[in-house]
């Protein structure tokens, strides 16, 4: 069974739809003793990562999120809250301290005078895998899937695919247990069903070690 976070932050909504078309069973968590319970973790988020690090705080679910060893897949902002920082601004102006979970900032779009680029880069848009994983199963690299983000994670040793805007970023990481997607797989269509299911598979064979 997977525990979908519910915070507010989170896109609850559209997640759950995404799961019951797709069969997948999941309950709805607010507290690290209702997440126990389950065999892995959806993290979604859409909006600011300050304000969603303050609800993480406020419903004590950070530790947990730092030291479990269920698979947990980071959606968007539940992407990014993985990483160490984000350039995102708090109320007083200093950069999101995040999770810490895999290393490295995230940092804002910057079109440069390039007015073929907006920001936030919104829309449908191709990843590229730069190594096979059970997450990709079924879909072929350079598959389209919907985007709607200004902050990027930059490309790092835990990179599984790329997307390029502006520049290349990180499309989808891992790391142990962690997984982040940066587009968002329940408004992806055909490929983004496929890709929670597949996320479904690995929290069923890791239930069965």
């Amino acid at each position: 069974m997977i525990a979908v976070i519910s915070y507010k932050a989170g896109n609850l909504a559209s997640v759950q739809h995404a799961l019951d078309r797709g069969q997948i069973p999941y309950y709805l968590a607010k507290h690290p003793d209702e997440l126990e319970p389950a065999d892995g973790i959806i993290f979604p988020g859409v909006g600011h990562a300050s304000s969603a690090m303050d609800s993480l705080r406020e419903q004590q679910l950070i530790s947990y999120l730092q030291q479990t060893t269920k698979p947990l897949l980071g959606i968007c902002v539940g992407m990014q809250l993985l990483f160490d920082a984000s350039a995102e601004a708090t109320p007083n102006g200093s950069p999101t301290q995040a999770l810490g979970c895999l290393s490295g900032s995230l940092e804002r779009f910057e079109p440069k005078g390039n007015k073929e680029y907006k920001v936030p880069h919104m829309g449908w848009n191709q990843i590229n895998y730069t190594q096979a994983h059970p997450l990709f199963n079924g879909i072929p690299s350079g598959s389209t899937f919907y985007f709607v983000h200004s902050y990027f994670a930059p490309i790092t040793p835990w990179t599984l695919a790329t997307c390029e805007y502006i520049g290349e970023f990180s499309a989808v990481v891992e790391r142990d247990n962690y997984l982040g997607v940066q587009f968002h797989p329940e408004k992806s269509g055909a490929t983004g069903a496929q890709l929670l299911c597949n996320f479904h598979e690995i929290v069923r064979s890791h239930s069965c070690k």
